[in-house]
């Protein structure tokens, strides 16, 4: 047993899966920090007397992961490092009973909505004041802005209505006033990101109503750039193309997850749309914002593709040529629509799948990039990484998207700042260039 040393109101907050949960953990942390708790996140020290590990339950490998992770910081436990251990979020939301079970030495499991009853757990009280306050764990010059939680969509391999409850927009004042106190922070770029963002408004205000968003948010001052994320290709309100053409800080880029083309395909996924209506959207997307960069993502091995069906996704991505895109491999999950199929696709068919679409995106990524040697971009730096400082352009979002890279023996940028960058070179998936 390891002699203790730990911070009795130190309390170490880990999180796992995507920026949504991200955002769940800063809202945590900034309720913690105003009850004078001492909060730090993902720390490598062992002198939290409490860890809460928010979870991630969207596929295997994120379960997995999860799992893993309350496994470890329970040994840690058993051995005297921590005197505290809770689970939250999308994995104990789903899971509760069976993490009660099979894992004991947790002191206390909580779902997605559940942090005022968390907060109890620790002698905090949820003040309300708060709302919209948050302790950021992302550089300060950009912050991810949860427009809604939850999702109404009936998409068939999807589990995230069981984890995160129907759709429910935050107000657009609301959402306006924390914009406003994170560009008085020090905040530069607004990612916007919603379980769907297409969806935005209709519970609320009875009509979609994500174009009036962009345009209140692109009047606060301070904010250069604002980012849409995961918008849903079925009723996508097209007025929002008309904002982003027009406004000069709202990225000329979108994150449109289509997850596949194949119609059969669609149609058992029930995505509510058609190979024929996804290129339309496209052309129109493209017509409305010269310029304008695309992200998707795809899956395979989906129950019942076949050959047939990979090839054209194949062709498709060779067609429309994505700026970004990213490939998950089909997760068969409880409860879904598509668990009551047959999970016919080998998992190294998926996985072959997934890397011949990522090899004809490097060629279509690499073919693009070579085209903007000489050409001079906006640039948000994010860090100085080994030899480099490493920033990004308008169409590119952090972690999953291009860089650009300046070296920083030969150059100086300021971290946090813009700046116009020429590019010198590229390869499939950086750009490598000097400030002008």
């Amino acid at each position: 047993m390891k002699a203790k040393t730990l911070r009795k109101n130190k309390v170490n907050v880990i999180t796992l899966g995507c920026s949504k949960n991200l955002v769940d953990s800063e809202v945590l942390m900034g309720q913690l920090r105003a009850n004078d708790f001492d909060v730090v996140h993902e720390s490598n020290r062992n002198d939290a007397s409490v860890v809460i590990i928010n979870t991630c339950g969207f596929i295997d490998n994120a379960k997995q992961e999860s799992i893993d992770t309350i496994l470890h910081y329970a040994k840690k436990k058993e051995k005297g490092y921590i005197d505290k251990l809770i689970v939250t979020g999308c994995l104990s939301e789903r899971y509760k009973p069976e993490l009660e079970r099979e894992i004991t030495n947790v002191d206390a499991y909580f779902g997605t909505r559940d942090l005022p009853y968390l907060l109890k757990t620790l002698g905090a009280d949820y003040k309300h004041e708060l709302l919209g306050e948050r302790l950021l764990t992302t550089p300060k010059h950009f912050a991810y802005l949860k427009i809604s939680e939850g999702c109404d969509r009936p998409c068939s391999f999807c589990a995230i209505p069981l984890m995160r409850g129907t759709h429910v927009s935050r107000p657009v004042e609301e959402l306006v006033e924390e914009a406003r106190k994170l560009a008085a922070s020090g905040t530069k770029e607004l990612l916007l990101i919603a379980q769907d963002s297409t969806y935005y408004g209709l519970d609320l205000y009875k009509e979609r109503r994500l174009a009036s968003l962009l345009s209140a948010l692109s009047d606060v001052e301070g904010i250069g750039w604002i980012r849409l994320h995961y918008a849903f290709p079925s009723g996508f309100p097209e007025e929002v193309l008309d904002v982003m053409r027009e406004r000069e800080n709202i990225c000329k880029y979108i994150d449109i997850p289509l997850q596949h083309v194949s119609d059969h395909m669609l149609k058992s996924m029930r995505r509510g749309t058609t190979e024929e209506k996804t290129m339309q959207l496209i052309d129109r997307f493209r017509e409305k914002v010269p310029g304008i960069a695309l992200r998707t993502t795809l899956i395979t091995g989906y129950p019942g593709e076949t050959e047939a069906d990979h090839e054209a996704m194949l062709q498709f991505v060779s067609k429309v040529r994505f700026d970004r895109l990213g490939v998950f491999t089909y997760s068969h999950e409880e409860n879904t629509h598509a668990y009551q199929l047959e999970d016919d696709v080998p998992q190294d068919l998926k996985q072959a799948r997934a890397e011949a679409v990522m090899a004809v995106q490097q060629e279509i990524s690499e073919d693009i990039n070579s085209k903007k040697v000489g050409q001079v971009f906006k640039v948000l730096f994010d860090r100085k990484e080994g030899d480099h400082f490493v920033g990004r352009t308008e169409f590119d979002s952090p972690e999953v998207d291009n860089e650009v890279l300046v070296s920083a023996a030969d150059h100086y940028v300021r971290v946090g700042d813009f700046a116009q960058i020429r590019v010198k070179s590229t390869a499939a998936f950086d750009l490598f260039g000097e400030p002008v």
